[in-house]
């Protein structure tokens, strides 16, 4: 599991004073940082990998501001050149918000997918949840 923790801001407060739901997915997305380094390590947007396929979300408690958050990503399943991965979000030992995600291995170049280099899939394997299936 990769785990990535969050301060949330001001500005990610909605005016009933919880994190606007919109900040959810950022988040997720923040926390997938690791996983983008491994497909792209120099961060090139230029020779990016992973393009986004899918995400759903579902928001289970309220999170505020002040409270830093945990989002813990999990890979759920390596497809040839695609991968799901399960996320969470907790504030104060509470599950706050769920997610699911597909990503696909992606050549901008050529606009085709590409299997999942071994050296990756052997990392991913290592965060691979295998009570999600």
């Amino acid at each position: 599991m990769y785990r990535t923790i969050i301060e949330p801001r001001v500005s990610e407060t909605d005016g009933v004073g919880h994190i606007n739901n919109t900040t959810v997915p950022i988040w997720f997305e923040a926390g997938r940082n690791k996983l983008f380094k491994l497909f792209t390590p120099d961060d090139s947007f230029k020779n990016w990998k992973m393009i986004i396929l899918n995400m759903n979300v579902d928001y289970i408690d309220q999170m505020y501001f002040g409270r830093d958050v945990e989002v813990r990503t999990w890979v759920k399943r390596i497809g040839n050149s695609s991968l799901e991965l399960y996320e969470e979000i907790h504030q104060d030992n509470r599950l706050c918000a769920k997610g699911v995600a597909v990503y696909v291995n992606f050549n901008l170049e050529t606009q085709k997918s590409e299997s999942i280099p071994e050296s990756i899939r052997r990392e991913l394997q290592q965060h691979l949840n295998e009570a999600l299936k």
